[in-house]
């Protein structure tokens, strides 16, 4: 299966890839269904009322991860891509008031967010742990339309149908590659690849995307790395207390001006690097727990990871080049596509060892591949990240994106350099494969108990201080 770089990397609105822009996307693609017409149920009159119904992961963490609004929004005609993060609460107030969307193509239909968006605490949906159904009902009450829609993480969304015939498409897929010169869908293939063609893990998945790009892939990877570091630059200018009720204050700004008026002052522990690394991704993190927008890196949950670690190679090491950010991107989404394709990067289905982890594996895999590493290096660095995050939960508090998101997209940072630097240091050669590590996430994550996958049922969630 071929994942685009830009499948891995999306511009989106936070604060969750699976509950806000999923569920966001999922609003949009219902109404084009409504639009077309051809899946509406025979005999009903024209679409007159809309409602829906989330399950799982997304109805227990649903309120903190603005679920509900990312349905709303979704469904006056927004997409996390163009949405306008200011103008959003203007919209989802108006919409609340009138108790009514306005449908391009559709005119406007009845919709009471406060009654028509259901939070059901029953069993998750049979497919996966991210369940959501959208109805439209005629006048007269008549069923029109009604279809389930599933998000799988990272911004993904399948209906139920693909879903049930994901696993029984082998051979078409098989076929869909035909036209990639280099379709590995396993480490193992990819690195036989590189050794073949004597092609960097960068050099291959370029060939595969100008298939569809051309030479426009230069542009769009480089407009995905500015809404990186402008997302940093946004987080290092804002302060104040993040929305939500934890009142968890913003950290990035002031650590920020610490280190900036440190430096010179030969003062700074040799550690110092850390800080860097933590205080960009912390940025990334506090604007996407604010509802901002952000780059899924592969989800918003783990958006702090490679924005920071690619902050880290352009500003902090030697011989940094803009080639070695694009080679860096590159391989980093080919780390990520391999995770989604083989296990899974839904933290409501493998816990945070899906988000941050793969995160952090893909940001190794990036930065050994900008400083030189061989494919060789890159796999092993990939693997030593993703290694060290295994059965890793995802609690978040009160649902919320913030604790510990924010400061594990730090560490998962600084995970991703140490990694690196560790593979740089060998030949390659090591004892766990990266294949075998995925598939060890997989088996960890079905394995690991539903409270600690984002349900906010364990783990931290559950244990808060008493005063």
């Amino acid at each position: 299966m071929f994942l685009s770089v830009f499948d891995i990397f999306k511009i989106g609105v936070g604060p969750s890839s699976s509950h806000t822009m999923g569920p966001m996307t999922a609003a949009g693609l219902f109404l084009d269904a409504l639009r077309g017409g051809a899946d509406r149920v025979p005999g009903a009159g024209e679409p007159a009322k809309l409602s829906c119904r989330l399950y799982g992961s997304l109805a227990f963490t649903g309120k903190g991860h603005a679920t509900d609004r990312a349905v709303v929004l979704g469904l006056a005609g927004q997409t996390p891509q163009g949405i306008d993060p200011d103008q959003a609460e203007v919209l989802e107030a108006e919409i609340a008031a009138a108790k009514m969307v306005a449908v391009e193509g559709l005119g406007p239909l009845s919709f009471d967010p406060s009654l028509d968006i259901v939070f059901d605490y029953g069993p998750a949906l049979t497919l996966h742990a991210n369940g959501m159904k959208l109805f439209a009902h005629d006048t007269d009450g008549n069923l029109a339309l009604e279809e389930t829609y599933y998000s799988v993480g990272g911004g993904f969304v399948m209906t139920e149908r693909e879903m049930n015939r994901r696993d029984k498409d082998a051979e078409a897929a098989e076929a869909e590659t035909a036209g990639w010169p280099y379709p590995f869908s396993s480490a193992a293939e990819m690195l036989e690849m590189a050794k073949l063609s004597g092609k960097s893990i960068a050099e291959m998945k370029r060939a595969n995307e100008e298939v569809a790009l051309g030479n426009t892939l230069n542009a769009r990877i480089d407009a995905i790395s500015a809404s990186m570091h402008a997302c940093i630059d946004r987080g290092l200018r804002e302060d104040g207390i993040l929305p939500g009720g934890l009142n968890v204050k913003r950290r990035a700004k002031k650590i920020h001006e610490q280190l900036e008026q440190e430096k010179g002052l030969n003062i700074a522990q040799p550690h110092i690097a850390n800080d860097w690394l933590s205080v960009y991704a912390m940025a990334v993190n506090e604007e996407n727990a604010a509802g901002g927008k952000v780059v899924t890196s592969p989800t918003n949950g783990a958006a702090g990871v490679t924005p920071s670690v690619l902050r880290y190679y352009r500003d902090h090491c030697h011989g940094a080049t803009e080639k070695g950010a694009r080679d860096f991107m590159l391989t980093a989404a080919a780390i990520g596509g391999l995770i989604k394709h083989n296990a899974s990067i839904s933290g409501a289905e493998v816990g945070c060892q899906g988000e941050v982890g793969s995160a952090a594996a893909m940001a190794a895999a990036g930065l050994c591949a900008a400083l030189g590493g061989t494919p060789e290096q890159v796999e092993n660095a990939a693997e030593i990240a993703l290694e060290h995050h295994l059965g890793m939960t995802c609690d978040p508090v009160a649902g919320l994106v913030q604790v510990p998101c924010i400061e594990r997209n730090g560490l998962g940072a600084i995970k991703a350099v140490s990694a690196a630097s560790l593979a740089l240091r060998g030949d390659g050669q090591h004892f766990m494969p990266l294949d075998n590590c995925i598939e060890a996430m997989r088996q960890t994550g079905k394995d690991m108990s539903d409270k600690y996958k984002e349900t906010s049922q364990g783990g931290l969630a559950v244990n808060l201080p008493e005063c």
